[in-house]
């Protein structure tokens, strides 16, 4: 579904050189940026003012736009929705063994064959 939307808005992430996966990257990259900040503003963040309410139903709409942004950049980088869970599959199981470690040193190597 999200590469049809690209195709559609013009930006086909299947045949991109590096130059324009890079410019893709920092766009989608920046605009998950904004996103987090949308989403930032559907919560009471402001200790200091009484006014505001939490808008949960804004904060979905915010994670499913972040959503969509991931999803191009995954395909920006070649990556199937296989490909994202596989990775986040041993990306979990790289956290879980840091959690039962102490994580009390960064191991620059326990993520290199995700």
């Amino acid at each position: 579904m999200q590469k049809a939307l690209n195709e559609r808005i013009g930006v086909f992430t299947d045949q991109m050189d590096e130059e324009a996966r890079t410019k893709w990257i920092l766009n989608y990259t920046r605009a998950m940026t904004q996103e987090l900040a949308e989403l930032t503003d559907s919560v009471p963040w402001k200790w200091w003012a009484k006014y505001q309410k939490f808008d949960e139903q804004n904060a979905r709409v915010e994670v499913v736009d972040l959503l969509h942004f991931l999803i191009s950049m995954a395909q920006v980088l070649g990556m199937s929705a296989d490909d994202v869970f596989q990775a986040y599959v041993k990306k979990n199981e790289v956290n879980f063994k840091r959690q039962d470690t102490g994580y009390a040193a960064k191991d620059h190597d326990d993520s290199r064959h995700i």
